[in-house]
């Protein structure tokens, strides 16, 4: 029986766009000695090289209980959609039609999907790690290596979103999501302390997507997805 879990809405920050629209006046062209009719006829011809065929909605075909679509808007925006288990997952970006493939971007992705918020030398006799966030819920889908001199030790986080190991000095902690495995952050530790407690970065279950590439076919696409190995998925086109 699937699981069900109530996962907080993220908010998804809105990035720079990456591409700007640059304007270019008649005296700035006069200068530049660009005839203002090839520059049209220029701009005409690049708007023609994308088919008016291509933007639609795709789904993912033959991947066992995942379901996953692509919604490539008129405005060379796309939607990207991801559910597998219990957990739904979401990314947007820029997409372009270059050398008959279809190109994906998103945003980039940041450096780190967790946040450092406390770390402290406490008088017990534990190093721990601790998650915090508003939805307890998700917290026991968090497991962490913490690095030591004497070797790692892995676990679980439990209920409360904390795993404990007998007192000893910390070299580094590495925290995993295990419902996007491969979303996971390195923290290296300098200090010492042995209680480190982390946030959870609103960002950690979007999807981000970067030079993904698809080639349009009769029956939809052909070709990579950002979360599964492989370049030859097909996406049906829907009618």
């Amino acid at each position: 029986m699937a699981f069900l879990v109530k996962f907080p809405k993220y908010y998804v920050p809105n990035g720079q766009q990456r591409t700007q629209l640059y304007t270019l006046t008649y005296s700035s062209m006069r200068k530049k000695r660009y005839p203002l009719f090839l520059l049209l006829i220029f701009g005409r011809m690049s708007t023609a090289q994308i088919p008016d065929s291509i933007p639609g909605e795709y789904h993912l075909q033959g991947v066992m209980e995942t379901a996953s679509a692509i919604l490539l808007k008129p405005d060379s925006t796309f939607e990207f959609y991801f559910s597998y288990g219990a957990m739904d997952r979401q990314g947007q970006g820029k997409w372009q039609f270059q050398n008959g493939k279809i190109l994906l971007n998103s945003r980039p992705r940041p450096e780190r999907d967790f946040a450092l918020v406390a770390s402290k030398a406490a008088s017990d006799d534990f190093t721990t790690v601790k998650i915090v966030d508003s939805n307890q819920q998700i917290l026991p889908f968090f497991e962490t290596l913490v690095r030591t001199g004497s070797g790692e030790k892995y676990g679980k986080m439990n209920q409360e979103g904390t795993f404990q190991i007998p007192k000893t000095k910390a070299t580094g902690i590495d925290l995993f999501f295990t419902l996007a495995p491969e979303r996971y952050t390195s923290f290296p530790v300098n200090s010492e302390d042995n209680y480190f407690e982390f946030r959870i970065e609103p960002w950690i279950i979007e999807i981000f997507v970067e030079n993904i590439a698809l080639k349009p076919d009769k029956n939809g696409l052909t070709g990579a997805h950002p979360l599964l190995k492989g370049d030859a998925f097909s996406y049906e086109k829907m009618k």
